[in-house]
């Protein structure tokens, strides 16, 4: 199993359109075959950071996932409006 920590900071005047496209991506990855857990959150203090709390049943499953429709239309979508993200492995 893999465990992933996705912290993604959205630019100040862009919080909206990250967070809808973010949330776009819940539904479809859920059904992917391998997702256990796909949790997205939102910080309290600064609405710019979103955090996706993923458990996946192998790294393959979840390379597939990063490689899939889904996740490549997000990057497009969001192009410019993101200020920086990070993964995590655990």
């Amino acid at each position: 199993m893999l465990t992933i920590v996705a912290n993604i900071v959205a630019k100040p005047d862009q919080i909206a359109l990250v967070k809808s496209e973010l949330i776009r991506l819940i539904e479809p990855t859920r059904r992917e075959e391998g997702c256990i857990k796909y949790h997205l959150h939102q910080d309290n203090n600064n609405p710019a950071c979103f955090v996706f709390y993923e458990t996946w049943a192998s790294r393959a499953l979840w390379r597939k996932h990063m490689e899939g429709h889904p996740i490549q239309q997000y990057l497009v979508n969001v192009e410019g409006a993101v200020d920086h993200s990070t993964l995590h492995e655990i």
